[in-house]
């Protein structure tokens, strides 16, 4: 029974893993892709040309998004809801 121990501590970090990823889903439930509107090395996720974080080469750039609560970014200057199109070559 040496392995008892082991087992009881995955399973706890298991079930403490499980309850504070309930929060992080919820809150995604109420958030929205926000394109055009991040400044430059500040998007959340990929862009046409990048498949990282951070990685926007300009202010407002039209294919780099934040997560932003749903409503709210039809509102800003520049916002829209699906990507443009970006020149790759530059």
């Amino acid at each position: 029974m040496k392995h008892t121990p082991a087992l009881i501590a995955g399973a706890v970090t298991g079930l403490i893993a499980l309850s504070t990823s309930a929060p992080a889903l919820a809150a995604a439930e109420k958030m929205e892709k926000c394109y055009g509107v991040v400044k430059a090395g500040k998007n959340d996720c990929q862009t046409s040309v990048s498949a990282c974080a951070g990685s926007a080469t300009k202010d407002g750039q039209k294919d780099a998004w934040l997560y932003l609560p749903k409503g709210s970014c039809e509102k800003l200057v520049g916002g829209s809801l699906s990507a443009a199109k970006v020149d790759k070559k530059k």
